[in-house]
């Protein structure tokens, strides 16, 4: 089964590789599975490599504590950290923890987002070429989050409809952004040149990508086709960490945010380089060019109207648009 690596026997023994095989048969994402495996070890060597089993809700309410008051965690940290040990204890061990948890929860502080103006946009662009530009104008073109850009497939690309279509983004929801009609003749040379690696793939013995959930199972084909390859291809072939088939993945994170870093620096911008400000500045700019919150956030893919009126506090503007009374005495 391609689901189950070689490191993991098909009736594993040890705690984790059992709790590895079931997260994994729950169709979680891989990046899902590290996140869960990391906190749920910190929550064991918390509590002095005890086995999970032999703690209960007060062990949990105290280490989650122990996160707010004394390592000072973020309130999503938190809630991270909480989603691993309620998967554990509910989905893993079948225990009800429904309104046994009683712990506090971290401060959330107001934090507003680092955005790029049009000018500091131009200046990012203009110090990029090649795949890392076009990957940079659609964060900025299409507001999606890096990792969404980074797993989009060729499939997902509709000319017909001028859309981007989303597959499994955060919240493991769908949906559609537009497609800047300025990009249209840079995707089709980037499909093109996927295209003709792909084939190399192919005639080298390899070829195959990863398929989602239990895809791989009911249509094995689909792996080699060329809609399913990453737009964005990895330059090399990798084992894949769950399965140690050998396929070519997507770019990796790093090397998208080095790129950035590396033309922000050189544009003498002295905000900081995050892949996400490009994110932020395409919701600030659209709202500064009177497009209203409602299609904004559904732009984003923000299922809360309140996460999006941040941006409200960062129009061209400041002060929440209020002329300063300086500049009216100007």
């Amino acid at each position: 089964m391609d689901d189950i690596p070689k490191n993991i026997p098909h009736k594993p023994v040890r705690f984790l590789d059992q709790l590895r095989l079931h997260i994994r048969k729950s169709g979680l994402a891989y990046r899902t599975e590290q996140t869960y495996i990391h906190w749920i070890k910190r929550f064991i060597y918390f509590n002095n490599k005890a086995h999970p089993k032999d703690l209960g809700v007060l062990h949990i309410e105290v280490f989650l504590n122990d996160l707010a008051v004394h390592r000072h965690c973020a309130i999503n940290t938190q809630k991270i950290a909480l989603n691993a040990l309620v998967y554990l204890y509910v989905r893993f061990f079948g225990l009800d923890l429904a309104g046994q948890l009683d712990f506090r929860f971290a401060r959330t502080p107001k934090r507003l987002p680092v955005v790029y103006s049009r000018e500091e946009i131009g200046a990012i662009f203009s110090q990029l070429k090649g795949t890392p530009l076009l990957m940079v104008e659609l964060l900025y073109g299409t507001g999606l989050r890096s990792a969404e850009l980074l797993s989009l497939r060729i499939k997902d690309i509709d000319f017909g409809s001028n859309n981007i279509f989303v597959r499994g983004g955060k919240g493991n929801k769908d949906r559609a952004t537009m497609l800047p009609t300025g990009l249209i003749a840079k995707l089709r040379t980037q499909i093109d040149k996927v295209k003709i690696s792909h084939a190399q793939d192919i005639s080298d013995g390899y070829g195959e990508v990863y398929l989602p959930d239990a895809l791989s199972r009911k249509s094995p084909r689909a792996a080699t086709e060329l809609g399913w390859q990453f737009l964005f291809p990895s330059t090399t072939i990798g084992k894949d960490p769950r399965s140690g088939v050998l396929r070519r993945h997507h770019l990796h994170a790093t090397a998208l945010s080095r790129y950035i870093r590396s033309a922000v620096r050189a544009a003498d911008i002295v905000k900081p380089a995050r892949a996400h400000s490009f994110r932020h500045s395409f919701a600030t700019h659209l709202l500064e060019s009177g497009y209203d919150l409602r299609t904004i956030q559904e732009l984003l893919g923000h299922s809360d109207i309140s996460t999006t009126e941040i941006y409200t506090h960062v129009v061209n503007r400041g002060g929440k648009g209020v002329l300063s009374p300086l500049d009216r005495l100007h």
